[in-house]
């Protein structure tokens, strides 16, 4: 039995007090306070939307993905979503297979990999932002082939590129999230979808943007969303319009969208079939398109921290909401029966340790690398 003392956020606020746990929650027990001390307890990270990190793509296969579920667990997140870009269909196949090995794993020194985000390649070829030139229609077909392969959580769909919504109809049959992104649809259809069931990838980002005559994808979501991801680096999106669609979407919850160049020193990591470079705390392509982020979990939460989300909410926003997306039951909030994911943080919100279900991760890097492509130099 570990025990760990410290401010516990529990769903019924803060608690002075002490955990207990195993691989799951025995007792919390303490008094609840206000103004809540260091060392902090709060739920681990839940990111829905991860390409990579340390170095490694995920679309390299099995391993990379192990190994940047392997950096992000050192930085809180303890439950991710390894994410596509597009690609040949072939190659998305080979790789949903590859993924299948690691989902279900036990994850001894990592977070835990509950499915597969599929970003592609059923987008818009118009909108592709940082995407591989890969995109197709939607098929329904070729779904089918790829939830064969792997689990799939959730996939990022234009809606234009899915004639009659017979995509979307048949995500929503199987009880996998459809999200809008990459996609120039207009106003009324992305309201149609949002009204259906369909959540938002990336908020403002590869979309019809909102204008005040023709509102666009990002006028559906504020007015009519119930959830939608966003990314909390202040670069994708600025900080008053983070503000902004928190006021406007209930559960708007934040990912990372964490590319290889997470944990990693500046210079040229790959994402699919393209590079981009870190620099100045971005990943871009050579023209300067932003291509995903080399945000952390941690810096996510300081991050809404420092533009003036209370810590419990901005917990509550990469923790319960993701998990409750997902129905992932087990875990996303801090009570006796569920699992033991927890982040313990100090007074300036770094880490000073992370638990997956009850099991301590190292928060140094192993010495090992992975492939060549990889560096020792991760952080």
């Amino acid at each position: 039995m570990t025990t760990r003392r410290g401010c516990i956020d529990t769903p019924d606020g803060w608690i002075a007090g002490r955990i207990e746990f195993e691989e799951t929650i025995h007792r919390i027990e303490g008094e609840p306070v206000d103004q809540p001390q260091a060392p902090y307890l709060v739920p681990g990270f839940v990111d829905l939307h991860v390409h990579g990190g340390g170095g490694a793509d995920m679309m390299s296969g099995a391993e990379a993905i192990r190994h940047a579920a392997r950096l992000h667990a050192r930085h809180g997140t303890t439950s991710l979503l390894a994410t596509t870009v597009t690609a040949p269909l072939d190659r998305l196949e080979q790789l949903l297979r590859e993924a299948s090995a690691v989902i279900g794993e036990e994850p001894v020194d990592r977070a835990d990999v509950p499915g597969i985000h599929l970003e592609g390649p059923f987008v818009n070829p118009g909108k592709l932002g940082a995407q591989p030139p890969f995109a197709i229609p939607a098929d329904v077909d070729v779904m089918r082939r790829f939830m064969a392969a792997a689990p799939i959580r959730v996939v990022t769909v234009a809606p234009e590129c899915d004639p009659g919504g017979r995509m979307i109809d048949m995500l929503l049959g199987a009880r996998i999230v459809p999200q809008i992104a990459h996609s120039l649809c207009d106003h009324a259809m992305a309201r149609a979808c949002i009204e259906r069931g369909c959540g938002i990838t990336h908020l403002y980002n590869a979309m019809t943007g909102l204008d005040h005559r023709s509102p666009g994808i990002v006028g559906a979501a504020l007015a009519y969303a119930r959830h939608a991801e966003i990314i909390p680096d202040l670069i994708h999106v600025a900080a008053d319009a983070i503000l902004a669609a928190r006021r406007a979407i209930p559960d708007l919850y934040g990912v990372t969208d964490a590319t290889a160049g997470a944990g990693m020193p500046d210079g040229a990591y790959p994402l699919g079939a393209h590079m981009a470079t870190k620099k100045d705390g971005a990943m871009r392509l050579a023209d300067g398109t932003l291509a995903g982020s080399a945000l952390t979990m941690d810096q996510a939460l300081r991050n809404l921290v420092a533009i003036g989300l209370p810590l419990a909410e901005a917990v509550r926003r990469l923790t319960t909401i993701p998990a409750e997306r997902l129905g992932l039951a087990d875990r996303g909030v801090l009570e006796p029966g569920r699992r033991a994911d927890l982040v313990v943080l100090d007074r300036n919100l770094s880490i000073e340790s992370v638990h997956v279900a009850g099991r301590r991760i190292a928060t140094r890097p192993r010495s090992t690398t992975l492939q060549t492509s990889m560096s020792s130099n991760e952080a």
